[in-house]
C-alpha cells in the first residue's frame, strides 16, 4: 500500500496495513464460503439423480422437475433476500441462509418420497438463491477497489470448490448406492460456515444507510486503517446516500440506472444460457452418450470439476490485470466453439457406437467449455453486476439479476432432456453454441472495463450518461 500524505512511518495505522488488508481479506472469504454451499447443493444432484430415478421410478420430466425445483426456489430465495438484507442487514440474512443449509439437506436425507425430496430442494434452492443475492453483494461492499475483482471472484472459486467435492463425493457414494448420504452430506460444512458467519462484521455501507454512523467507521477501521481511507470512503458513501434511495423508484425514472440494470439482467442471462448447467446437471448422461463405460460416467464428472477449479484460480490471478471485459469476450468465443464441437461429434446422440479418438474429442470439448466458462462467464457475470448496478437502488437491480440468472437456470434444466428426446443432442449442442456467439456479440457491444474503479466512481460515470462500454476509458493511462 502507497503511504498517504500526512502519515508518518510509524503511524499504527501504517504500521498495521498489510494486517488490516488481511482482515478484509479474511472476512471476505468468511463470506464467499457461502459458495461452497451452492457449490455443493449444484453438484451433488449430479450424481444422485440416477439413484433417485431408481427408487421411485420417475419419469424424465420428473427428473428435470427434481433439478429445476431447486432452482426456481432459488428465485424465491433472491427476492425474500433482497427484502431481508436491506431491512435486516448483509450479515443476519447470511446468517439466516447458513441456518437453512444445514435444515435442507437433513430433510433431503430423510425424504421418504418424491414430493417430499421436492420440498426439501425447495428450500434447499431458497437458500442457495438467498446467498447468491447477499454474498457478492456483502463482498463488493467491504473490499476495497484494487482487490475488490480477487475477491468477488475467490466466492466463484469456492462455487467450483464445493462443485468438485460433489463429484468426489457422488463418486464415493455411488458405489453403495446412498443417495441419501450424497444428500444430506452437505449439512456439515453448512454447519461449519453457520458458525463462521456469526463472526462477520455487519457492511459499511448498511450501517452507514441505517444511520448507524459510529458502528460504521468501527467496521471501516477494521477493514481499512488508515484515517484518511476510512474518511474519504466514508464521504463517498454518504454522499451517494444522500440521493433518494428508492430502488424501484430509481430504475423506472433513471434511464441511466435501468440500462445498468439491463446489463445485469444480460449478462446474468447469458451465463445460464451458456449451457454450463445442462453439462453440469446431466454429465453423466453426456459421457454417456459419448459411449463411456459406467466407471466414467461416474468419475468424469471428477475431471470437469477439477478443470472447473483451476479455470477458476487462473480467472482470479488474471482479472485484476487482464480486465473484465477481454476475458469475457474471449471466454464466450471459446465456449461457441467448444459447443459447436460438441454438436458435431454428438450428432449421432448415441446411435452409433463412437470410435475411441470421437471419445477422446468429446471429452476435450467438454472440458475446453468448462474451462472457459470458469475463466470468464461463471465469475465475471456476479462481479460485474456487483459493481456496475448503482449504489442507490443496488438491492432492487441486484435482485432482479440474481432473479434472472436462476429463471434462466431453471429453463435450462427443465428442457436439456426433453429437448435431446425431440430435437436430438446435436441440435440441441447447436442451440447452445448460437447463444454462445450472441452472447459474445452482446459483451462486444455492451460491456465496460471497470478495472481499478471505485463503486462510486463507476456510478458517477454512468449517471453522467457515459456509454456503458465506455465507462473508466478517461481514468485508464493514456486517455
Amino acid at each position: 500500500m502507497q503511504r498517504q500524505p500526512g502519515i508518518t512511518h510509524t503511524s499504527p495505522a501504517a504500521r498495521h496495513g498489510p494486517a488490516i488488508r488481511g482482515r478484509a481479506g479474511l472476512i471476505g472469504g468468511l463470506a464467499a464460503l457461502s459458495g461452497i454451499l451452492f457449490g455443493l447443493d449444484t453438484g451433488v444432484m449430479s450424481g444422485a439423480l440416477d439413484l433417485i430415478t431408481q427408487e421411485f421410478i420417475l419419469s424424465d420430466f420428473q427428473r428435470e422437475s427434481l433439478v429445476a425445483i431447486m432452482l426456481m426456489g432459488a428465485a424465491l430465495g433472491v427476492l425474500c433476500a433482497a427484502w431481508l438484507s436491506h431491512a435486516w442487514g448483509r450479515k443476519r440474512t447470511l446468517v439466516l441462509t447458513a441456518g437453512l443449509f444445514v435444515i435442507g439437506p437433513l430433510l433431503c436425507a430423510e425424504a421418504s418420497s418424491y414430493h417430499m425430496l421436492m420440498l426439501a430442494r425447495l428450500l434447499l434452492g431458497v437458500a442457495t438463491g438467498a446467498t447468491t443475492f447477499v454474498t457478492p453483494l456483502y463482498i463488493a461492499e467491504i473490499a476495497d477497489s484494487g482487490r475488490r475483482g480477487a475477491m468477488i471472484l475467490g466466492y466463484q472459486l469456492m462455487i467450483s470448490l464445493g462443485l468438485l467435492s460433489a463429484f468426489v463425493s457422488d463418486g464415493l457414494f455411488s458405489y453403495f448406492g446412498v443417495w441419501r448420504w450424497m444428500l444430506g452430506i452437505v449439512g456439515f460444512p453448512g454447519l461449519v460456515f453457520m458458525m463462521g458467519v456469526l463472526f462477520l462484521p455487519p457492511s459499511p455501507r448498511w450501517l452507514l444507510a441505517q444511520g448507524r454512523e459510529r458502528d460504521a467507521r468501527r467496521v471501516l477501521i477494521e477493514l481499512r486503517g488508515l484515517p484518511r481511507l476510512v474518511m474519504a470512503e466514508r464521504n463517498a458513501i454518504m454522499a451517494q446516500l444522500v440521493a433518494r434511495r428508492d430502488g424501484i423508484g430509481n430504475f423506472v425514472n433513471d434511464p441511466n440506472c435501468r440500462r445498468a440494470m439491463w446489463l445485469a439482467v444480460g449478462l446474468q442471462t447469458a451465463q445460464q444460457f451458456s449451457g454450463i448447467n445442462a453439462v453440469l446437471y446431466y454429465a453423466p448422461h453426456i459421457i454417456g452418450l459419448a459411449g463411456y463405460s459406467h466407471n466414467v460416467q461416474i468419475w468424469g464428472p471428477v475431471g470437469v470439476g477439477v478443470i472447473n477449479l483451476l479455470s477458476t484460480c487462473g480467472a482470479i490471478g488474471c482479472v485484476d490485470r487482464i480486465g473484465r471485459r477481454p476475458m469475457l469476450i474471449g471466454g464466450f468465443a471459446v465456449m461457441a466453439v467448444a459447443m459447436a464441437g460438441l454438436a458435431v461429434t454428438l450428432a449421432d446422440g448415441g446411435a452409433l457406437p463412437p470410435t475411441a479418438g470421437m471419445q477422446w474429442l468429446i471429452g476435450g470439448f467438454m472440458l475446453v467449455f468448462v474451462a472457459a466458462f470458469a475463466f470468464s462467464a461463471g465469475p465475471l457475470a456476479w462481479l460485474l453486476c456487483a459493481e456496475i448496478l448503482p449504489l442507490r437502488g443496488r438491492e432492487f437491480g441486484m435482485a432482479c439479476s440474481t432473479c434472472a440468472n436462476w429463471v434462466a437456470n431453471m429453463l435450462v434444466s427443465i428442457t436439456f432432456l426433453t429437448g435431446v428426446e425431440v430435437l436430438g443432442v446435436g441440435r440441441v449442442m447447436w442451440g447452445y453454441a448460437t447463444l454462445n456467439a450472441l452472447c459474445m456479440l452482446m459483451a462486444i457491444r455492451c460491456v465496460p472495463e471497470t478495472r481499478g474503479m471505485t463503486l462510486e466512481q463507476i456510478e458517477a460515470e454512468l449517471m453522467r450518461g457515459t456509454p456503458l462500454r465506455a465507462l473508466g476509458r478517461s481514468m485508464r493511462p493514456g486517455r
